[in-house]
C-alpha cells in the first residue's frame, strides 16, 4: 500500500457522510440544563450544559452587559463501537507511556515510533518529557470522555454535553439573564435562566448523565455519591449550587449567630420551568432546617403557590445548622438544578398596592424580610402600561424581584368596611380598585351605577402579580340577584403560571340600575397579602400577541415561518396584520392578516444575505381600535408541554435569528499525518487477521467506520498513528 493511500479513503468514504448535512437545516439547537447555573459578580468559573442538536458548537450568548462567556469543549453523543475505539487508544497511551518511562531510566539508546535511533541525553530526555507530557493530557482527556458516557441516559435531551466558561464583571448588574448555545446552522438555542450573584458561591461536583431506571431496578441507577460528598460545610452569606439525583438529599453545614435573621431562597423551577420527560413536569424543591443535634427547625416545600421554597428564620442561638435540599418525591437527574442563598439579605414578600397608575407618583407599602433602611426603586416616570419589576436595595444587595402594573385608568383603593351590599363602597366607573382581602371569608363588595344594554368588565389581576389570591368575583343587582360569575380564566399571556387563578367576566347590564361587584378568596383565605387590583369598566379592546418559537435558522435565499398567538382583550374581534418591525437589510416579510375569529398566524420572511451570528428579530401587530391604529410587538416565547398534557408559552427576551451560506461546511479541525511503513504493514496484517476469520465488511460499514474515526480524530481524542492505522485497516479489510 503506497503512502497517503489511506488518506483518499478519508476524502472518498468520510467526505460522502459529511457532504450531505451541508444540503440541510440542522435542527434547532435545546439545552435542558445549565449547572451551575450562574455566579458571583467579579468571578470566572466552568459551567457544564446538556442539551441536543448541539454539532459543531460555535458560541454562547448570554443577555445584558458585563458578562462574556466561550466555548471549551464540546462532547457529542457517542456509541459503544466509539467507545471501544477510545478505550483500545487509552490502552495504546498507557503501554506507550510505560515504554517511555523505561526508556528514561535507562542510559542506553531508545528507539522511536518510526525506528529511528535516538541517543540517551540531556536534549533527549527533554523531548520525551515533552511527548509524555502530551501524551498524559491526552490520556485525562480520554478518561474524561469515558466517564461521562452514558449509552442508556434517562433523558436523550440531555446527551450532548458543553462546557462553557463564563466571567462576570464585578459590576454587572445582579439578576436573571438569559444564556443560548449557537450552533452554524441550528442558530441560537431555547433560552434557560442565568443569575448573576452577589456573594460568594459554592458548586457541588456536576453530575455525571443519568442512566436510564429501570422498572424493578430503579436501585442500579442511584447516584454512587462518596459519604464525604453527602454534607458540605459552607460560610454564610452564600449561594449554593447543586443537582438532585434520584432518591438523593444535600446538605449544607453552617455557623450562625444568635438574632441573626436568615433567608434562604431556592431557584429550581424559576431556572428551568418545564423539564423533559418528567411528571408533574419541573423539581419540586424541599427545604428543611436543623439544629446540630438534629432537631427540624423550618421546613417549607413551596413559597405560596410557587413550587420553590423560602425559609425565613430567626436564629436563637450561637452553634453551627444544617439545611437540607431534596425533591418532594424523590426524583432526580442532572437538570433537577437549585441554587439556594443563605445569608441575612433583604426578601420582599409583598407590596401593596400591586400597581398604579402611568405617569403618577405612587407609595409602595413594602412587607418582608431584613429591608430595615431598604429602598424601593419606582418605575420610572416614562414607563408603559404593563407589568414592570421592581427590587428593594439594602446595603448595595439587591433584593428579590416583584411584579408591579401600570395602567392608564383612574385608580381608588379599598375602604373598609365593605362587606355586603349594606356597606358597599360607591365607585365611579371607569375605576381600578387596589384592595386587600383581609381575613378569612372576607368579601370585598363594590357598587356602581349603570344604565340597560351597557357591557361591563370586571377582571381581577392578583395571581399575575404574585399575589396568593385565588379570586372569585360576581355580579349582583340590588335585589342580590346573581348575574354573572367567574373563578379561574386561562390567560395566554400568563407564562408559567399553572393555576390561571384570575377572575374575569363580562356581561351586559339588563337595566337602569344600582349592581355590586363581591370579590373573595375562593379557597376563603386571607390576609394583608391577598392583594388585588379590581377592574370595573366597559370593554377596553385590545390584544397582545406571542410569537413562538424563541429562535430560528434558515438558509440564505431561502424562507422560514413562525408561529403568532393573538391574545384578545375584552372581546376584540377586528383584525390584526402581523408584519416585521424594521427588519435588517435583506429581509422580506410576508405579512399575514388575523381575522376577527383567529387567533393564531403563520408569518413568513426570506432572508436573501447571509448572518453568520444571531440578530434580534421584533414581530408586531397592527391594529385599528376605535379609530386609532394600536402597535402591540410581540413577545418572544417558548412553546413548553407539562406533565405530557397542558401546553404553555414561556416567555422569553429575544427573538433570535440566523441565516447561515448553504456552501458553509465545517473546517476540518486536524489534518492527519501519513504512516509510516511499519504502521501500514501492522495495518494490513490486522486486516488479513480479520478476513482470515471471515470477517469481511460492507462498503456502507466501513464508511460509518471511517466517519466516526474522523470524527474522534477531529475532535482530538485519537493520535494521527492510531487513526491511521485504523483507517487503513478499513481500507484492508474491505
Amino acid at each position: 500500500m503506497c503512502n497517503g493511500k489511506w488518506l483518499m479513503v478519508v476524502v472518498g468514504l468520510a467526505g460522502l457522510l459529511v457532504m450531505a448535512p451541508a444540503a440541510r437545516a440542522q435542527a434547532r439547537p435545546y439545552i435542558g440544563y445549565v449547572y451551575p447555573a450562574g455566579g458571583q459578580q467579579g468571578t470566572t468559573f466552568r459551567i457544564k450544559l446538556g442539551g441536543q442538536n448541539l454539532d459543531d458548537l460555535k458560541g454562547v450568548i448570554i443577555s445584558g452587559s458585563g458578562v462574556t462567556a466561550k466555548v471549551v469543549e464540546y462532547y457529542r453523543p457517542i456509541g459503544p463501537i466509539e467507545y471501544s475505539l477510545l478505550a483500545e487508544q487509552l490502552r495504546e497511551l498507557k503501554r506507550a507511556k510505560t515504554q517511555v518511562a523505561s526508556t528514561m531510566m535507562t542510559s542506553g539508546p531508545a528507539m522511536t515510533t518510526s525506528g529511528e535511533m535516538m541517543m540517551s541525553s540531556a536534549a533527549t530526555a527533554g523531548t520525551l518529557a515533552a511527548v509524555d507530557a502530551t501524551r498524559s493530557n491526552l490520556m485525562a482527556r480520554l478518561e474524561k470522555r469515558m466517564t461521562e458516557y452514558n449509552l442508556f441516559p434517562t433523558s436523550d435531551a440531555l446527551r450532548s454535553l458543553a462546557f462553557i466558561e463564563v466571567t462576570i464583571a464585578p459590576d454587572a448588574a445582579p439578576g436573571e439573564r438569559e444564556l443560548r448555545l449557537v450552533t452554524p446552522r441550528g442558530g441560537a438555542s431555547n433560552p434557560l435562566a442565568f443569575h448573576i450573584g452577589q456573594v460568594p458561591e459554592y458548586s457541588r461536583k456536576p453530575m455525571l448523565t443519568s442512566p436510564k431506571q429501570v422498572l424493578g431496578k430503579e436501585e442500579l441507577a442511584k447516584r454512587k455519591r462518596p459519604e464525604n460528598e453527602v454534607e458540605d460545610r459552607v460560610t454564610v452569606p452564600c449561594t449554593v449550587n447543586g443537582q438532585i439525583a434520584s432518591g438523593e438529599t444535600n446538605r449544607y453545614r453552617f455557623e450562625a449567630r444568635k438574632g441573626q435573621r436568615l433567608v434562604i431562597t431556592t431557584l429550581a423551577r424559576q431556572l428551568i420551568p418545564y423539564i423533559a420527560d418528567a411528571v408533574p413536569g419541573w423539581f419540586q424543591p424541599v427545604l428543611a432546617l436543623y439544629d446540630a443535634n438534629g432537631r427540624e427547625l423550618a421546613y417549607d416545600d413551596d413559597f405560596r403557590f410557587k413550587p420553590d421554597p423560602v425559609v425565613m428564620y430567626q436564629i436563637p442561638k450561637d452553634g453551627e445548622y444544617v439545611i437540607a435540599v431534596y425533591d418532594a418525591i424523590y426524583r432526580g437527574r442532572e437538570d433537577f438544578v437549585y441554587r439556594i442563598t443563605i445569608g441575612e439579605t433583604p426578601f420582599v414578600t409583598s407590596i401593596f398596592p400591586l400597581g398604579g397608575r402611568v405617569g403618577e407618583p405612587v407609595s409602595i407599602k413594602i412587607k418582608g424580610w431584613n429591608l430595615e433602611s431598604a429602598q424601593l426603586t419606582p418605575p420610572p416616570k416614562d414607563a408603559a402600561p404593563g407589568i414592570q419589576t421592581l427590587a428593594t436595595t439594602k446595603d448595595d444587595f439587591v433584593s428579590n424581584r416583584v411584579p408591579f402594573m401600570l395602567d392608564t385608568l383612574p385608580e381608588c383603593f379599598e375602604n373598609e368596611p365593605n362587606n355586603d351590599i349594606a356597606h358597599a363602597q360607591r365607585v365611579k366607573l371607569p375605576i381600578i380598585i387596589n384592595g386587600h382581602i383581609d381575613k378569612a371569608d372576607d368579601w370585598d363588595v363594590y357598587e356602581f351605577s349603570g344604565n340597560a344594554g351597557d357591557t361591563i368588565i370586571a377582571e381581577v389581576y392578583a395571581r399575575r402579580l404574585d399575589s396568593p389570591l385565588d379570586s372569585m368575583i360576581k355580579l349582583t343587582d340590588a335585589k342580590g340577584r346573581l348575574l354573572a360569575f367567574s373563578d379561574d380564566r386561562e390567560d395566554l399571556g400568563a407564562g408559567v403560571n399553572t393555576h390561571h387563578a384570575d377572575s374575569y367576566f363580562m356581561t351586559k347590564l339588563p337595566a337602569d340600575g344600582t349592581y355590586y361587584v363581591h370579590i373573595g378568596d375562593a379557597a376563603r383565605s386571607g390576609g394583608e397579602e391577598y392583594a388585588y387590583r379590581l377592574r370595573i369598566s366597559a370593554p377596553q379592546s385590545d390584544f397582545a400577541l406571542r410569537v413562538v418559537a424563541s429562535s430560528t435558522s434558515l438558509r440564505q435565499k431561502n424562507s422560514t415561518s413562525l408561529s403568532v398567538y393573538a391574545v384578545r382583550k375584552d372581546g376584540f374581534t377586528g383584525p390584526i396584520k402581523i408584519g416585521l418591525k424594521e427588519p435588517p437589510a435583506g429581509f422580506t416579510a410576508y405579512p399575514v392578516t388575523l381575522s376577527g375569529t383567529q387567533n393564531i398566524a403563520r408569518i413568513a420572511f426570506k432572508a436573501d444575505v447571509a448572518i453568520p451570528d444571531p440578530v434580534n428579530l421584533t414581530v408586531e401587530g397592527r391594529a385599528t381600535i376605535d379609530g386609532k391604529e394600536i402597535v402591540r410587538e410581540a413577545v418572544p416565547a417558548e412553546d413548553r408541554m407539562q406533565a405530557f398534557l397542558w401546553r404553555h408559552l414561556v416567555p422569553a427576551q429575544d427573538l433570535k435569528i440566523l441565516v447561515y451560506d448553504p456552501s458553509y461546511e465545517s473546517p476540518s479541525k486536524r489534518v492527519p499525518r501519513e504512516l509510516t511503513p511499519e504502521l501500514q504493514a501492522k495495518a494490513k496484517a490486522a486486516a488479513d487477521a480479520l478476513k482470515a476469520k471471515n470477517q469481511k465488511f460492507t462498503k456502507n460499514q466501513v464508511a460509518g467506520r471511517v466517519r466516526q474515526l474522523k470524527l474522534l480524530f477531529e475532535e482530538g481524542l485519537l493520535t494521527d498513528d492510531f487513526y491511521g492505522e485504523k483507517v487503513a485497516e478499513c481500507e484492508a479489510a474491505q
